[in-house]
């Protein structure tokens, strides 16, 4: 029978090495990088078994399988993330079962959030989406539009701008993958002068399992794992 918590205690362990090896070139630490761990393909068993492994920070895609985690979860110390698209329909219930809110993706859905975060009496901490690849199947805003964009949503109430969220083109070499997280990067820079005081741009969330070396040495802040955690695991 596969022991699945040791198994992801080692993949785990593997993972955090590889993290502190780019954040040291990248003049920081590992406690500078947040990891989290993409449970997206498998339950609530496994996701507990990830827990169990010493990674509280869950990211899932679909709301409707984030829903279900938290209840099964809910006497465990876990930090969920919603990193996957989210529909406005889906805000109400998503916005009280996590921690940050990766794929603040539109207007529509950030004022959605606002709107729900004021009627339930609560804060959202959320990242904006930036579409860095031009990749035409992502979500996310047009890095030039973002200046405009951060005074918009800087007078929405109870939402807490953490920074931004990108990912690498689908069909992105490492080379491309590094340009486009350093392009994130540099346009978080250049927003600094001009971001309202109450909009922080302190986090950058890039990077999964096959480029996050890259997006780490590019200044990411939080990383998406899932596969590099799952080795030895069979899926259900």
């Amino acid at each position: 029978m596969v022991d699945a918590v040791k198994i992801i205690e080692t993949n785990l362990a593997e993972v955090r090495e590889r993290i502190g090896r780019s954040a040291e070139a990248s003049g920081r630490t590992a406690g500078d990088v947040t990891l989290v761990a993409v449970c997206k393909y498998f339950g609530s068993d496994i996701t507990t078994d990830v827990v169990e492994a010493g990674c509280r920070e869950i990211g899932e895609n679909r709301p409707q399988v984030l829903w279900s985690k938290a209840s099964d979860l809910s006497t465990l110390d876990v930090r969920f993330h919603q990193i996957g698209h989210l529909q406005r329909n889906k805000v109400r219930r998503t916005i009280t079962c996590i921690d940050l809110l990766h794929a603040g993706d539109s207007l529509r859905l950030i004022n959605s959030v606002s709107a729900e975060s004021v009627k339930q009496g609560i804060v959202t901490r959320l990242l904006i989406e930036v579409n860095v690849s031009g990749d035409e199947n992502k979500h996310g805003f047009n890095p030039t539009e973002l200046e405009s964009v951060l005074e918009d949503i800087a007078v929405l109430p109870n939402i807490d701008i953490q920074g931004m969220m990108a990912m690498a083109g689908l069909e992105s070499d490492a080379s491309n993958a590094q340009r486009e997280f350093a392009q994130l990067r540099e346009l978080r820079d250049r927003l600094f002068s001009v971001c309202p005081n109450n909009v922080s741009l302190k986090h950058l969330s890039m990077g999964m399992t096959r480029d996050y070396e890259l997006a780490i040495r590019e200044g990411a802040t939080i990383v998406r794992i899932g596969t590099a955690l799952f080795e030895g695991i069979p899926r259900v």
